[in-house]
């Protein structure tokens, strides 16, 4: 029986992608701190779902991560969805804050976690969402664009330390670019996506064990311009703040 957990499964993308595993014969471990939306799709697939309810940023969410494998029986593949984002506002201590905890602190929490158990039983498949704000510092979104690279090298990181150590653990960094979900609810951003087309998309780089993803092919065009830039050009580049 393929196993996977999802983390931040109570909307958006780990929503999504949640229900494609489901279509696709998984057994799903759901966590996030929502616990009632979890609950509904668990009501939608008797016997194919378990729930534990989980804040990343909690002292004990890897404890509530190995109690959910416990129930699940094992995982085969850990997929992290969990994450905020604040962008368009100018800078706020408790907002860079909390970003950091939750895509910092809260991710490397849960993914060492999952890291940790996968060595102790013969390997498995870690996946993220990340995003293509880890390609430059983005001064709309600071805390967020900072986490996202972090994300991108850490899992870069425990790819290399697991070929080194022969862990049979496979990685895979989805890198999206504006989604419509709960997160860009009444943004005015271009290139907004579907949310369920995604989840597909991401679903089928997973499947095909791609180390890492940009979601879709305009986003992969941008990120090459942006790469194109220098420093000291990009830095000049005008966000739209006005002056102190």
């Amino acid at each position: 029986m393929k196993k996977a957990i999802v983390v931040g499964a109570s909307s958006g993308i780990g929503l999504e992608v949640a229900k494609c595993l489901l279509a696709d014969g998984w057994f799903v471990g759901l966590m996030a701190r929502r616990e009632e939306m979890l609950l509904a799709l668990a009501a939608e697939h008797p016997g194919r779902v378990v729930v534990e309810r989980c804040d990343v940023t909690a002292p004990d969410a890897p404890e509530r991560f190995l109690h959910l494998t416990d129930k699940l029986g094992g995982v085969h593949l850990y997929f992290h969805a969990a994450g905020i984002g604040k962008a368009g506002a100018p800078l706020d201590r408790q907002t860079e804050l909390e970003t950091l905890e939750t895509n910092v602190v809260g991710f490397s929490r849960m993914v060492t976690e999952a890291v940790l158990y996968m060595e102790a039983h013969q390997g498995g498949h870690i996946a993220v969402i990340s995003s293509i704000a880890g390609t430059k510092g983005l001064g709309v979104a600071a805390s967020y664009s900072a986490s996202k690279a972090f994300q991108n090298t850490y899992i870069q990181a425990l790819e290399q330390q697991a070929r080194a150590r022969h862990t049979n653990i496979y990685f895979t960094d989805i890198r999206p670019g504006f989604v419509r979900t709960p997160l860009l609810a009444g943004s005015t951003y271009p290139l907004q996506m579907d949310a369920a087309r995604v989840a597909r998309l991401i679903v089928q780089a997973v499947y095909s064990k791609r180390h890492r993803v940009v979601i879709d092919w305009r986003y992969s065009i941008l990120t090459a311009l942006w790469r194109l830039i220098p420093n000291w050009l990009w830095s000049r580049i005008p966000v739209g703040f006005p002056r102190r």
